[in-house]
């Protein structure tokens, strides 16, 4: 009778310092990898604090007080917010401006921004070239020089009406019109979607075209592809999803 050979583990080495940073590298730490990303953040970071949330401090605490510009600030407590909920009927309809402005201007921009990203997202060619132009409105949106323009364009004798005169139609100042005044700025703030169409276009580019493939094999229309897959695509990239 013959008993097995007894068979011992492999003998290890416990590798020292020295042996360890010759096997593998010794990577860099969490906060050193993340140190660039950090400083190129550093000079949106800066104005976010300098530029966003000061000032909205600033404002927080100066709504507490009674200030005139003349003179240090008197503290009130709630007296500004109690006068413009009851006897303000100013706030009102600043309230319904702003609902009114943000729920056509904001469909508008991302329904533009959708429908000309998915456009651009065929392979057309220059594709570089149309990306930035779309992408140049957002950039002078809000500047002084875009608001003389846009001016002159709804102006009394602006570029409209000229157009609109040839027709036979008259109408004064766009601009200065109490009644037409708030749908030339959402014309403006749709004029100025290429922020968004990029965004929307990064997301598209970004899906897989077996997916399209597979979806129209397994019997998906257009509505579907586009609800389950272009939407998806575009949203993971707006919003983060």
């Amino acid at each position: 009778m013959t008993t097995a050979p007894h068979l011992s583990p492999p003998a290890t080495t416990v590798a020292g310092p020295a042996g360890w940073a010759a096997d593998r590298p010794r990577r860099p730490g969490r906060w050193r990898r993340a140190l660039p990303a950090y400083a190129f953040l550093t000079p949106w970071l800066l104005g976010l604090v300098i530029i966003v949330l000061g000032p909205m401090l600033a404002s927080l605490y100066l709504s507490f007080t009674r200030y005139e510009l003349i003179g240090e600030p008197e503290w009130i407590g709630l007296d500004n917010y109690v006068r413009m909920f009851t006897g303000d009927p100013r706030w009102l309809r600043s309230a319904k401006v702003t609902l009114v402005y943000v729920g056509l201007s904001v469909p508008l921009v991302l329904v533009f921004s959708l429908l000309l990203a998915m456009f651009l997202d065929k392979g057309i060619r220059l594709l570089s070239v149309y990306r930035a132009l779309f992408y140049v409105p957002s950039l002078l949106g809000g500047s002084v020089a875009v608001a003389i323009v846009w001016r002159q364009v709804f102006g009394e004798d602006g570029i409209f009406n000229a157009a609109i005169g040839a027709f036979g139609v008259e109408h004064g100042s766009w601009v200065g019109d109490p009644a037409t005044a708030l749908y030339t700025l959402v014309a403006l703030n749709t004029w100025a979607f290429g922020a968004t169409m990029v965004i929307f276009l990064a997301g598209l580019r970004q899906i897989p075209k077996e997916y399209y493939e597979a979806a129209t094999l397994d019997g998906a229309g257009g509505w579907r592809r586009f609800r389950h897959i272009a939407c998806s695509g575009c949203r993971s990239r707006y919003l983060g999803l």
